[in-house]
């Protein structure tokens, strides 16, 4: 068995092209503008290839873009007085700081202080709240991300059995919990799981999100399992800076039903999830249904 592709990069321009379509209707029926605010604190490489792939991007689907750039030794009052003045403003619909934070600044108070209507990353504990026990939130967009391409391929989920492994607030936790909310019996795996290969062997649908490379080789996965590998990790090979997920790509291929490459796979969904959750959050604020589709 040679596993099918789930090809993420052309999913999230399909996402991005309903995201566009949707702002589009919402310029013409309703004269409201979708709009972004990203707040960058410091100047991290990553970071600022991000924030600027972000920024493009939301151009390109027809939202308005807000770009706040902070100095490094930015004080935790003035970034607060900053979130609190995009909280207010009836223009910005969501706000993204970009993690992570110089060490002087509290991540936890930060994200806290966005309004969780606002938090299109999800990270704010209300949403946190809200996503576990089932009631309508902002979704964590790489588990959004996920969660669609699951969806596309299998269509319904119901009695799958899923392993996630990795426990993180931004992936892991959150992962399981739309899991569960479309009907898997769920397993949250870690570093202390015994046992670890066979409880990932049983699995319908395997979420790697641990950050290690490779480490879930192919005779750990089910034939015909769906795996779904949310690792970004940076190796040398033969001489060469190469990026591979946590999931042994080469050997997992030849026993799944469907797996993500690395790169290409949940990466690009991450950036089309955080402008649905901006679509959806602008429609939530002005009372307007949802777009179908582009949320949990």
């Amino acid at each position: 068995m040679v596993a099918q592709v789930i090809d993420g990069k052309a999913f999230a321009a399909k996402v991005r092209g309903q995201v566009a379509d949707q702002v589009a209707k919402l310029k013409e029926e309703n004269g409201i503008t979708p709009g972004l605010a990203v707040v960058l604190v410091g100047e991290d490489p990553a970071s600022q290839v991000y924030v600027r792939s972000k920024g493009k991007m939301t151009v390109e689907v027809g939202m308005n873009s807000y770009e706040h750039k902070l100095d490094v030794d930015t004080s935790e009052e003035d970034l607060l007085a900053l979130i609190d003045k995009l909280n207010n403003d009836p223009a910005v619909h969501g706000i993204l700081v970009q993690l992570p934070l110089p060490k002087h600044l509290n991540e936890d108070l930060v994200i806290n202080s966005i309004d969780p209507a606002k938090d299109v990353d999800g990270f704010h504990i209300s949403n946190v709240g809200l996503l576990g026990t089932g009631q309508k939130s902002m979704v964590p967009c790489t588990p959004l991300g996920c969660l669609m391409m699951l969806r596309d391929y299998h269509g319904s989920l119901s009695g799958m059995d899923a392993v996630v492994i990795g426990r993180s607030n931004i992936v892991g936790k959150p992962m399981a919990q739309l899991l569960l909310g479309d009907s898997c019996t769920v397993t949250i795996a870690h570093s202390r799981t015994k046992d670890l290969p066979d409880v990932v062997r049983r699995a319908d649908i395997v979420v790697a999100a641990v950050g290690r490379p490779e480490m879930v080789p192919g005779d750990w996965i089910k034939e015909g399992a769906t795996v779904i590998d949310v690792g970004i990790n940076r190796i040398e090979r033969d001489g060469k800076n190469k990026l591979v997920g946590d999931v042994d790509y080469a050997s997992a291929s030849q026993r799944a039903g469907a797996i993500t490459p690395v790169p290409g796979g949940v990466g690009p969904m991450t950036i089309a999830c955080l402008l649905a959750n901006t679509l959806t959050a602008c429609c939530r604020a002005n009372a307007l249904p949802e777009p179908e589709g582009l949320t949990a």
